[in-house]
């Protein structure tokens, strides 16, 4: 009885032991048959070869938490479900939106029937410039003193990251100090990057709000001379901010040790709905005097996700040093990405290069601002009502931003999913932007529901 065949390998290596074995002409041409078959076997050797990946070490990496909360959500069939893990604006029809002035702006380059020719490794000169005003303001010393380096860099991640690449090649010593929590790429960019890390104390689960003195404590206790990571305005993924005396506070600690600040400034003009009061911190670290990292992102505040487009400034102590820093960063980036995409830089520029198109700019701004503020407030509002048990949600209030820190544990999180079909990341954060007022009721009941009946 012939045997079963599991392969067209094992069908090859059949195939040319039976010419050499057995079935061939007994004639006195052995000799020949052999040549064959070894001829054969090369073949078949070939065919296992094949058969055998030279990627059988690479092992399948999890999911994103971030990312792979939509596509769960996608597999959900139910009508009641809700997608609070990606921080994406949505409308209160919780459909995705396009500003209108971006449509504006991208009429206007159609009208204008730009090329699309690479742009420089710093990026588009007139983005640069829009983007240091906005961050700093127009009339700041140091943009004046020609002390900005900045270079148009692929969104926040992009700008994070070639910043990180900075720091490896020039202070190969030096420690990066990050929030406990903060956002989920901001590890694994600074891993990447082969800069060491460590975490400072920030968000209090007691009183859900900020660790204050922990935080100082922490930053106090680093080596001098750490990088210290902060989030310029709406920290992710807790929505608490240091007030204006507490960012006062943590410069004088920062000042005093040496260390450099490197602000992630994702929301600016999104979080309260005004670009100036969003920069607060960063202007206050540069008002002092201090050598500044900032990575900016305009997929928040334009709506701008798909495009990629943001900044790395280097604020530096002079002209020349600038100079220098930013021919490094350029050196940086050439290998990475060459150079950045031009059509989200297009638009950054004649939005805020046109009077007209920028007041309308800070006027949607304000719009989405505000939405993400009432839909806040009505959660507050249907929790205090439906929570009989006196709990304090004030919380949620004092957050500020697109997220809220719930409180939720892991545990609490998988029943937020499993019985009520809302989708979140497993730490209790929720993205109020996926919310409408309409949903704040039937939110309330999930978290209340959770909180109080699971451990």
């Amino acid at each position: 009885m012939a045997s079963a065949v599991s392969s067209p390998a094992a069908s090859a290596v059949a195939a040319a032991r039976s010419k050499v074995f057995g079935g061939g002409r007994k004639d006195g041409m052995a000799g020949c048959r052999v040549g064959v078959a070894r001829k054969n076997l090369g073949r078949v050797a070939m065919a296992l070869a094949v058969d055998t990946s030279r990627f059988e070490g690479v092992p399948m990496a999890p999911p994103d938490p971030i990312l792979g909360v939509s596509e769960a959500f996608r597999a959900d069939t139910s009508d009641l479900k809700l997608n609070l893990g990606v921080g994406a604006y949505r409308t209160e029809e919780l459909q995705p939106a396009v500003l209108n002035v971006v449509k504006k702006a991208e009429n206007l380059m159609l009208e204008k029937g730009e090329f699309k020719e690479y742009l420089p490794i710093e990026g588009l000169a007139a983005f640069n410039k829009a983007t240091a005003d906005l961050l700093l303001g127009a009339d700041n010393p140091a943009i004046k003193q020609g002390r900005v380096a900045t270079l148009q860099s692929l969104s926040g991640t992009g700008s994070l990251r070639l910043g990180a690449a900075f720091i490896q090649r020039y202070f190969p010593d030096a420690k990066v100090l990050i929030s406990s929590p903060t956002w989920g790429n901001h590890k694994n960019i600074f891993n990447d990057a082969r800069v060491p890390w460590s975490e400072y104390r920030y968000y209090d689960p007691k009183t859900v709000g900020l660790d204050f003195e922990g935080m100082i404590a922490d930053i106090q206790a680093a080596p001098e001379g750490s990088f210290v990571l902060l989030h310029g305005c709406a920290h992710n993924p807790t929505g608490i901010d240091p007030t204006p005396q507490q960012w006062e506070r943590l410069a004088d600690v920062i000042q005093e040790k040496n260390h450099m600040p490197f602000f992630d400034v994702a929301y600016q003009g999104f979080a309260s709905g005004s670009l100036d009061e969003d920069a607060y911190s960063v202007r206050l670290f540069v008002e002092r005097g201090l050598e500044v990292f900032v990575a900016q992102s305009y997929s928040k505040n334009l709506g701008l996700y798909a495009e990629r487009i943001g900044a790395i400034n280097v604020i530096c102590s002079a002209p020349e040093v600038a100079d220098r820093v930013k021919s490094q960063l350029k050196r940086l980036a050439r290998p990475m990405y060459s150079n950045p995409p031009v059509h989200g830089a297009k638009i950054v520029a004649n939005v805020v290069g046109d009077p007209t198109m920028f007041s309308e700019w800070k006027e949607e701004m304000a719009q989405m601002a505000g939405r993400i503020k009432n839909v806040r407030q009505k959660l507050y509002d249907s929790l205090s009502a439906k929570d009989q048990t006196g709990k304090d949600w004030s919380f949620i209030l004092s957050q500020i931003g697109m997220f809220s820190y719930t409180g939720l544990n892991r545990t609490q999180s998988d029943n937020m999913t499993d019985k009520w079909h809302i989708y979140m990341t497993k730490d209790g954060r929720i993205s109020l932007a996926g919310l409408n007022l309409a949903k704040c009721e039937y939110l309330a009941d999930a978290i209340i529901d959770s909180f109080h009946n699971v451990n």
